[in-house]
């Protein structure tokens, strides 16, 4: 699966373009799991030129969730029983503050 498209990398706000702004108010671009995992990690902004996201990273565990930054070749080259990262085609609009409310973070 191509986890970027052309057009979603134009949904993208880029790197610290919305930072300081409510939680309640920064899109979730796209959503990325590895199916034999919890692992999961929204993306809000995106650098194409250095192939980096920020966004909420949660590993499956409280201690490992977190606002930070990640790579999309980092993603790419994740390979667990064969299968990688994908993106979730189906999960909508959502907002940071959902899903931080959700993990109560």
């Amino acid at each position: 699966m191509k986890l970027l498209t052309v057009e979603l990398i134009n949904q993208f706000p880029r790197l610290y373009e919305t930072d300081g702004k409510p939680k309640d108010q920064v899109k979730i671009i796209a959503k990325f799991f590895h199916p034999m995992s919890a692992a999961t990690w929204y993306a809000t902004e995106y650098d194409p030129e250095e192939r980096m996201f920020f966004g909420f990273v949660n590993l499956g565990n409280p201690l490992y969730a977190e606002l930070g930054y990640f790579s999309l070749d980092e993603l790419e080259s994740v390979k667990v029983m064969g299968l990688g990262i994908e993106r979730d085609l189906h999960f909508g609009e959502h907002y940071l503050s959902e899903v931080l409310e959700s993990k109560n973070i």
